[in-house]
């Protein structure tokens, strides 16, 4: 009698999985769908708020956009509204909650969770999620109306390429957003969105939070290094470079990753943690929240981030940027033809580093002082890009209900 193996490599197992689990889940929420549908034929076809099983949805893909999502959950909670919170978080913040008119549901991630999206039966999605219509995450016939809503101040075309063509509604930070939007718009002769400028949901978080978070006593004077990811951001490109002279002034220097680099660039962090190990004075910084070094910081060293609008709009501090060639190609940005809003403002908040002057950065950071123009030109720059502060979850409330009421 022979007898044979059937060997299959993890890589390939894996995959069988996410596929096997994506095709149940599939078939779970089809079947739920299906048995609403039956209900709508047998009430006679009408096809009313509760026929949609859910009028007001959020999903939240990560558990880090909790503050963009929390003052909207906290009016629907207040205005004694039923809202249902999808999450791909199993420890997302909304189940520490104690909350009667919010739902949450954890929904899995990957194929679990665009299983259930697909299928959802809403009258309004809000999510911060792009890619609508472009990749795995599908228009469900089910939802009256997709939103986006802004996790960022910058401009609204640094999206990969599509990211937002197909919502129904985006829900700005500031005006300036939409006429890139706009022209997007034209060029691709897609139909027009709902632009609507709310304000910055978890700016107005943070700028109560920031607050409370207590000042150092013996405060030593604090750099923060907070890059984007990518090859154009800050440590891809540079890395030692930047770092070693700054460990070598003796700073305490605060390392803030951008969050998509534990996934995407692993190997550079491992190479830069087993070269700082030894340095008392550099600090690595992985929390979910930015405001905690935020607080801490003296001055920032950046690149193309939104983090740095953070902290110029909730510290009021300047900023010490490194320039470079962004490669704009993938994104939606490659599109317009003016230089970008962020880009600008960078330039005239900011004070610029070049890689030749890294030796001596010592004393460019002991000669970057404030100015009166740099303090007016982030007032400018905050009252562009973070319109209505601590109005966002009443005003994304109002949209999301007048949307369902007309």
């Amino acid at each position: 009698m022979n007898l044979y193996l059937l060997y299959i490599d993890p890589g390939t197992g894996s995959a069988l999985f996410s596929i096997l689990i994506g095709a149940a889940a599939t078939i779970y929420f089809l079947g739920r769908a299906l048995i609403i549908k039956l209900k709508v034929i047998l009430s006679g076809g009408k096809h009313s708020a509760a026929s949609l099983e859910h009028p007001y949805v959020i999903y939240c893909e990560e558990k880090r956009y909790w503050n963009v999502f929390k003052p909207v959950l906290d009016e629907f909670e207040n205005r004694k509204v039923n809202l249902l919170y999808l999450t791909s978080s199993q420890d997302d913040p909304v189940f520490d909650t104690s909350w009667s008119f919010v739902k949450a549901e954890f929904i899995g991630e990957g194929n679990r969770a665009f299983a259930r999206l697909n299928l959802l039966r809403a009258g309004i999605c809000l999510m911060t999620t792009p890619g609508l219509d472009v990749y795995q995450l599908k228009r469900s016939k089910g939802v009256k109306h997709y939103s986006h809503i802004f996790h960022s101040t910058s401009d609204s075309t640094m999206y990969r390429l599509f990211g937002i063509d197909y919502f129904d509604s985006i829900l700005m930070t500031g005006d300036y957003q939409a006429e890139d939007i706009r022209t997007l718009e034209q060029q691709r002769k897609i139909p027009e969105k709902k632009l609507i400028t709310v304000g910055c949901t978890y700016l107005d978080v943070y700028a109560q939070r920031i607050k409370e978070i207590p000042t150092e006593e013996n405060h030593p004077f604090t750099v923060l290094v907070s890059p984007s990811w990518g090859p154009s951001a800050l440590l891809t490109l540079y890395g030692e470079k930047l770092l070693d002279p700054l460990c070598a002034s003796g700073w305490r220097v605060i390392i803030r990753p951008h969050p998509q680099s534990k996934k995407s660039e692993a190997a550079m962090l491992e190479r830069l943690h087993a070269r700082y190990k030894e340095s008392k004075n550099i600090e690595w910084d992985y929390e979910r929240e930015n405001i905690f070094s935020l607080k801490k910081a003296d001055i920032m060293i950046s690149d193309f981030s939104g983090i740095i609008f953070d902290y110029m709009f909730l510290c009021d501090k300047p900023v010490i940027y490194v320039n470079q060639d962004f490669d704009l190609r993938p994104y939606d940005a490659d599109d317009i033809a003016h230089e970008l809003w962020q880009f600008k403002t960078i330039k005239e908040t900011g004070i610029e580093l070049k890689e030749e002057f890294f030796p001596r950065i010592t004393e460019i950071i002991k000669n970057a002082g404030d100015s009166e123009a740099l303090a007016n030109a982030r007032r400018k720059a905050r009252e562009t890009a973070w319109q209505y502060p601590d109005e966002a979850g009443k005003r994304t409330f109002n949209f999301m209900t007048e949307i369902i009421n007309g």
